[in-house]
């Protein structure tokens, strides 16, 4: 491994969040690979976006905001969102000059001396004063355990492994979650499904009318109060409802999103509820396919040498700044995962460690 090298601030990730802390890095003095580095684990530029399914489409995609200096114009909304928000974000890194490092995976974080941390990564030691952390959620995907999944005698995927509705033509298809993606999910494989099954823990719960920026303050409150008690965070989309527009009333219409409550066991060839009032005291779906839209977790296993998480299963964070250990910001956590959310968080983050680094060196 190579020899350590130091630098003021390591920047893990390259999507919104990491791209918006790394701009305000470079806008406030800071120089990359001297005085800061962007580490990204990544293939290419566009942070998860890049691995969305290609008939996600820019048009489809709901409250996408233009990195800080550089506004996202003219794009094409037939266009897949990979390839759009890929091309923009390889842009504003040539434009700015942010010299993102890529392919590199950060295998852990850990205590160095004279109060630096180690960023022990694949391409070698990072020395560093301060960490941005913006590892995004992508790649953890929650996958739930039922009781006799490991008998399905079909296929079992997840969002993150959705790549369009044609590869289930003739299939029978249960998708589970209430969020926006099973939604979509739902919508695009109906046509092609011999039968879709839709179901969900919790009754979804749908948005009339504009969702204005108090209702958006709201929402982004109450998963902030969840990291500031070191909670695990839940998304800003599970508190703000899903927005009933044109699409989602022909589906609702047309009984592709009958939601049915969740199942209770999986069998080798669907799945089962029993003594279900509502399903007359049981029933069984034959399903060739279970399409897991459940979500993902903060990726923050880097993180675990330096034994951040709170008894109650999070990080406590105060702002982007980790309550337990000032070096550390989260960028892209809790309640600035949104992509204005992480535009924001980007800007406090690299002020409040402009603030730590200005009174070390006071003190020095």
């Amino acid at each position: 491994m190579d020899s350590e090298r130091e630098v003021e601030t390591v920047v893990i990730g390259a999507g919104q969040a990491g791209l918006s802390s790394a701009y305000h890095l470079r806008r406030t003095g800071f120089e990359p690979d001297r005085d800061f580095v962007v580490l990204d684990h990544s293939p290419a530029p566009g942070g998860a976006w890049q691995f969305r399914w290609p008939s996600l489409t820019y048009g489809r995609v709901h409250g996408m905001h233009s990195l800080p200096g550089m506004e996202l114009t003219g794009a094409d909304p037939a266009r897949p969102s990979a390839e759009v928000i890929g091309g923009y974000f390889d842009s504003y890194e040539r434009t700015f000059g942010l010299r993102v490092r890529r392919p590199v995976d950060v295998r852990a974080v850990r205590e160095g001396a004279d109060g630096r941390l180690l960023v022990e990564t694949s391409d070698g030691t990072w020395s560093t004063r301060t960490l941005i952390s913006a590892t995004g959620t992508w790649d953890r995907p929650f996958w739930p355990v039922y009781p006799g999944q490991e008998t399905f005698r079909g296929r079992q995927l997840h969002t993150a492994h959705y790549a369009g509705p044609e590869e289930f033509a003739g299939q029978r298809v249960v998708v589970v979650g209430g969020g926006a993606s099973g939604t979509q999910h739902l919508l695009e494989i109906a046509p092609y499904a011999t039968a879709t099954t839709w179901v969900t823990r919790r009754p979804p719960v749908f948005r009339e009318g504009p969702f204005d920026e108090g209702a958006g303050r709201s929402a982004v409150a109450l998963v902030e109060e969840r990291v500031r008690q070191g909670l695990p965070p839940r998304s800003v989309v599970s508190v703000t409802g899903l927005p009933l527009n044109d699409a989602i009333r022909q589906g609702l219409r047309d009984g592709v999103l009958d939601r049915q409550p969740m199942f209770d066991r999986i069998t080798p060839d669907g799945v089962e509820w029993l003594d279900s009032p509502e399903h007359g005291g049981g029933r069984h779906v034959d399903a060739d396919v279970i399409l897991w839209a459940t979500g993902f977790r903060a990726a923050l296993d880097h993180l675990a040498p330096l034994r951040l998480r709170e008894p109650g299963g999070g990080i406590r964070v105060e702002g982007t700044r980790v309550a337990a250990d000032p070096r550390i910001h989260l960028v892209g956590y809790g309640p600035s995962a949104s992509t204005i959310g992480a535009n924001r968080a980007g800007r406090a983050a690299v002020r409040d460690i402009r603030r730590l680094l200005a009174t070390e060196a006071a003190a020095a």
